[in-house]
């Protein structure tokens, strides 16, 4: 728990230093929160750019933080050096989870100013579990990634699918067919009722899929790649 905290420390300094994952943690906080305030458009349903930006939030942040951090430590051999101190694997992925985790977190809280006390917390468990799946994937692509650019490459058309097919979903029936596969997009539909009441069986059956799936990813990724 020592190691994991010394972890959790380490990335807290790194970020404030890193202007390009630190934007990641402030910019969707801060556009729900000037877009809800400066746009009222007739017709606009309740809580539009809220919700728009939460399942943004989801499939962008956590996957293009972990796999940056995690590359870029990879490219200076800074792992290295944290593996020769006696820090085994899974404290630091542990670490590096729980730390963007919780900041992703904090960014949701902020999110949620807006909404009514009683949908608080099924707004924050929804966006949880989404940021723990987000939070796997980034981590398989940073394992994979030889280098920072290389998880970039990588990271940057799977965030664009996760983030962006819910929004066109909205828009293109064929878009919304596929999208449905996708845990953000069913997330998106919990998010639209604003209660954990309204998930279906089929809906928590995609969620649990995708979460499996990337978790069976991340072993076998782990288990070729490793931290080298």
């Amino acid at each position: 728990m020592r190691n994991v905290m010394i972890i959790i420390k380490k990335q807290l300094k790194d970020t404030i230093k890193n202007k390009t994952i630190l934007i990641q943690f402030i910019l969707f906080p801060m556009m729900t929160l000037i877009m809800e305030n400066a746009m009222n458009l007739d017709g606009m349903p309740e809580l539009f750019f809220t919700k728009l930006f939460s399942v943004m939030y989801i499939g962008m942040a956590p996957i293009t933080s972990v796999a940056a951090i995690i590359s870029e430590e990879k490219e200076k051999n800074t792992l290295r050096v944290l593996m020769m101190a006696n820090v085994k694997p899974w404290q630091y992925l542990i670490g590096v989870g729980i730390y963007v985790w919780g900041i992703c977190m904090a960014g949701a809280g902020v999110m949620a100013a807006g909404l009514s006390e009683n949908n608080i917390v099924s707004y924050l468990c929804v966006m949880g579990i989404g940021f723990v799946i987000s939070i796997i994937a980034g981590a398989c692509i940073g394992m994979f990634a030889k280098n920072q650019m290389a998880a970039t490459s990588i990271a940057m058309p799977v965030m664009m699918i996760l983030a962006f097919a819910p929004m066109l979903a909205m828009f293109n029936e064929r878009i919304n067919k596929a999208a449905q596969f996708f845990y953000t997009e069913q997330l998106k539909e919990i998010l639209d009722s604003m209660s954990l009441d309204h998930v279906t069986g089929r809906t928590a059956g995609i969620i649990m899929m995708n979460a499996v799936m990337l978790i069976v990813l991340f072993f076998i990724v782990y288990k070729r790649k490793g931290l080298e």
